[in-house]
């Protein structure tokens, strides 16, 4: 099976974005995210990512096919909330990338396409003048009863690529989990590395 990986912008971006929705909604739904996904959101969401400037979805094909995607873009594009970790510590948004969900179907990981991801993105940072490239993870606790059953989270493969969770930088974001009557808000840890 040969997988291409390559980053789309413009009429491409758009073309790709209800794929995207699908992807997020499949994989977001499994442990930790337990995403109970919605349409509606998804529209929004993907209406403030594409009016992002300088905004790149790196996507991975098998064929014509979407099987995964990732996205990225300024971090002073981003929500008040989320710059304000940043912002209360005197680090100016404008010298950070903004790195957004990285989905992949199962039957495809562990092929490499997580790294072709990730360095797309730092590219794509590097090319707009980031100094540095950040993205936030869910925290859940570790007696979650949702958690399978050796689960091992993606720790190791961040740190693998220089990225470090950065202690007191946490934000929020609200989504319906599977079994919640609606949003509530999930606190997010940010990792951050210097590109």
């Amino acid at each position: 099976m040969t997988i291409r990986v390559a980053p789309l912008s413009g009429a491409a971006l758009g073309a790709a974005l209800d794929d995207l929705a699908s992807l997020r909604i499949t994989v977001f739904a499994a442990y930790p995210y337990l995403y109970d996904g919605d349409p509606a959101y998804e529209a929004e969401y993907l209406k403030e990512f594409t009016e992002a400037p300088d905004a790149v979805l790196v996507a991975a094909f098998d064929g014509s096919r979407i099987v995964g995607a990732a996205t990225a873009s300024p971090m002073h594009a981003q929500k008040a909330k989320f710059r304000a970790p940043f912002e209360a510590r005197g680090i100016d948004p404008a010298t950070l990338f903004y790195f957004g969900e990285s989905v992949l179907l199962p039957d495809y990981r562990g092929r490499g396409i997580g790294h072709a991801f990730f360095g797309h993105r730092e590219a794509q940072a590097r090319e707009c003048g980031a100094t540095a490239a950040t993205f936030a993870a869910v925290i859940r606790p570790e007696d979650h009863p949702a958690r399978p059953a050796g689960y091992t989270p993606l720790d190791a493969f961040w740190t693998k690529r220089g990225y470090a969770p950065v202690p007191g930088f946490v934000t929020e974001l609200a989504w319906k989990d599977h079994g919640e009557a609606g949003e509530s808000p999930k606190p997010m840890q940010y990792w951050m590395r210097s590109l």
